[in-house]
């Protein structure tokens, strides 16, 4: 694979609190000129996004980046996105309801969640950064038995990122129509490479368009 292919697998990434609109800009022409498979942006960007860029496959986060905003609002969260434009959406499990052993109410919310978002893609973040072995794959389970598209390791935010031996464990863990995303600390293309290598069908990645845009260089 080269590396102008591995970036059709990349969800073009600008999540930071203070990202500008001239950054979102700079990030969707990049996203058009390098065919990557998303940008992953904030809500409050979408609408703009979506009018200036009406071919742009537009990625963005519920419930981020702590996950712990009730069920309720996490749906409210995904139907505007979608109204203003998304296609993609990420959502985060409520991680204290995994440490409270309620696997089934996180599985429910990922089931409303996906029945909002309907035809659009949902990922699950489920932080494993702060799982056990045995909540990760509970999630695995969860996020298979609500029919969301994605499981993804991180947000990017927590205490770590993504890790090739989570991967492994999803690989064992999720049904066969659930795919796997990683994100978080992967900052060259050696890395991009072993995570889809691994078998990850995306990666949420800040530079990994300007690390092929030098190198072509």
């Amino acid at each position: 694979m080269t590396d102008l292919e591995m970036l059709t697998y990349v969800d073009h990434t600008l999540l930071k609190a203070f990202a500008t609109w001239t950054e979102i800009e700079e990030l969707c022409k990049e996203a058009m000129e390098y065919h990557t498979a998303s940008v992953c942006i904030p809500p409050s960007y979408i609408s703009r996004v979506h009018k200036e860029f009406p071919t742009l496959t537009i990625c963005t986060v519920v419930g981020f980046p702590l996950g712990y905003s009730d069920t309720k609002s996490k749906v409210l969260e995904t139907q505007r996105a979608i109204e203003d434009g998304a296609y993609e959406i990420d959502m985060v499990i409520n991680i204290g309801d995994v440490k409270n052993g309620d696997y089934k109410k996180v599985e429910q919310e990922i089931l409303e969640l996906k029945q909002e978002a309907g035809d659009k893609i949902l990922k699950v973040i489920i932080e494993a950064c702060y799982l056990t072995e045995e909540e990760k794959i509970a999630m695995c389970k969860a996020v298979t038995a609500a029919g969301a598209d994605y499981i993804k390791t991180s947000t990017g935010f927590g205490s770590g990122g993504a890790d090739l031996n989570d991967i492994q464990l999803f690989k064992e863990q999720i049904g066969p129509d659930v795919k796997i995303k990683a994100a978080g600390g992967i900052r060259t293309l050696e890395e991009l490479r072993t995570y889809l290598e691994a078998g990850c069908n995306r990666v949420g990645a800040s530079s990994a368009v300007k690390l092929v845009a030098q190198k072509s260089k």
